[in-house]
């Protein structure tokens, strides 16, 4: 009997399932919105959900289990300083996560993430939907060394 399992199986075997998911979670954490099928992003949100709760925690062994659902892994070892640098700010899926998104999720206790339904896909009419995270806003840059000149420039006339 299958009482009380709710895995969606999204007609994949347990490998090809868990790994779909954790790609489609760190997509989300990278590029904070994602368009899926319905199916998908309802098995995603929940992972997504998940992975901002052991981010709220903030332990060294929150990271290594979130590092471990999303198959995240470092970068090669033959990068230069500078690479590493930007591997790190955009491409640290653990990074990104709990320094940045778990923060701004602070005070919300669940229900981090939103599904907007879109129209049916062209080729198989599958429901499509867009998968986001919820009051996410992003930080601020800091104004760049090319903007400061031209302020000063507008001041002086």
């Amino acid at each position: 009997m299958r009482h009380l399992k709710r895995t969606a199986k999204l007609g994949r075997q347990f490998e090809h399932r868990n790994a779909m998911l954790a790609n489609l979670v760190c997509s989300l954490i990278k590029h904070k919105r994602v368009t899926t099928t319905l199916a998908k992003a309802k098995a995603a949100r929940s992972v997504a959900d998940k992975m901002v709760t052991l981010g709220k925690a903030g332990t060294i062994h929150a990271r290594r289990l979130a590092a471990a659902r999303l198959h995240a892994r470092g970068p090669s070892g033959s990068l230069r300083k500078a690479e590493k640098r930007r591997w790190r700010d955009e491409e640290d899926v653990v990074r990104i996560l709990f320094d940045d998104i778990a923060p701004a999720f602070k005070e919300r206790n669940g229900g981090y993430t939103r599904i907007l339904k879109l129209e049916l896909r062209q080729g198989d009419a599958a429901q499509r939907a867009i998968l986001e995270w919820v009051d996410y806003t992003t930080p601020a840059l800091p104004p760049t060394a090319e903007a400061k000149p031209a302020e000063e420039k507008s001041e002086s006339k």
